[in-house]
């Protein structure tokens, strides 16, 4: 005995009379394994957190998002970096959408050699991959937050001795039209602080790091200034944000300066 097949109502897809189109709609916070390749040849196995977004007709009254994660799960652990600018298209495609909007952020380790030591670390970095796309043109920006030591010149001048030092954040946001290994960023902003960060220090490193970063003092502006000197030399960039936040150790506030080139 055949049962009879039940048409249910697609309201998302009815028409809106309001004649206001969305920018943005879809999901955020959805968490997905991913593979990521590292300069080394590696690979890490770790967990992105997606935010996927579509843009809306002002005709249509819902988007069907279900969909979005339909793709992220056809995918299931095939997610690469490779794979995201695929991604992208096929969402747009999937929802008949004219623009697209991914993120893909998770955390990304890198082996570390102590200066001295040379005993091995692994040290985390914030990294999100950004994909737009418009009439089928995918743009993909590389966002990377790289903790480093920032040492004050301004301590150092007035000091008889010793100069207050701290915890920064430097974030960049690059768009490129090559390839970009993460690591060729987070190297980048590394030689330009007073010092870069390790996840393990011996003794003799810990004497090193600290005397490095005496030597090599930088004002927040300094750290801005230096690095976007070295992104506009690379011609892999096309545009990029530099951002770096100081954390202050004499005070209760942070330092922070910003460059945008377009």
């Amino acid at each position: 005995m055949n049962k009879a097949v039940t048409v249910m109502p697609d309201v998302q897809g009815s028409a809106d009379t309001r004649h206001i189109a969305i920018d943005k709609v879809g999901i955020k916070d959805i968490k997905h394994p991913i593979r990521v390749k590292d300069r080394s040849g590696r690979e890490q196995h770790t967990i992105a957190n997606f935010n996927m977004y579509v843009s809306l007709p002002h005709n249509f009254k819902g988007t069907h998002m279900s969909r979005f994660v339909e793709i992220l799960n056809e995918h299931e652990y095939e997610i690469t970096v490779d794979s995201f600018k695929d991604m992208l298209v096929e969402m747009t495609k999937r929802l008949e959408a004219r623009a697209g909007h991914i993120e893909m952020a998770f955390t990304y380790f890198v082996i570390k050699l102590a200066p001295v030591s040379s005993v091995r670390s692994l040290l985390d970095y914030e990294v999100t991959f950004i994909g737009e796309i418009t009439d089928d043109k995918p743009v993909i920006t590389v966002k990377v937050i790289v903790p480093v030591t920032s040492l004050c010149p301004c301590s150092k001048e007035i000091s008889q001795y010793g100069a207050h030092n701290q915890r920064s954040h430097v974030t960049v946001t690059a768009k490129t039209n090559g390839f970009l290994w993460i690591e060729d960023l987070i190297d980048l902003v590394e030689k330009e602080a007073s010092c870069q960060l390790y996840g393990l220090l011996k003794r003799p490193d810990e004497k090193y790091v600290t005397e490095y970063a005496y030597e090599h003092p930088k004002f927040v502006e300094d750290m801005v200034r230096d690095i976007a000197t070295k992104l506009n030399k690379d011609p892999r960039v096309t545009a990029y944000v530099v951002e770096s936040e100081n954390f202050e150790s004499i005070h209760n506030h942070s330092a922070y300066a910003m460059i945008h080139k377009a």
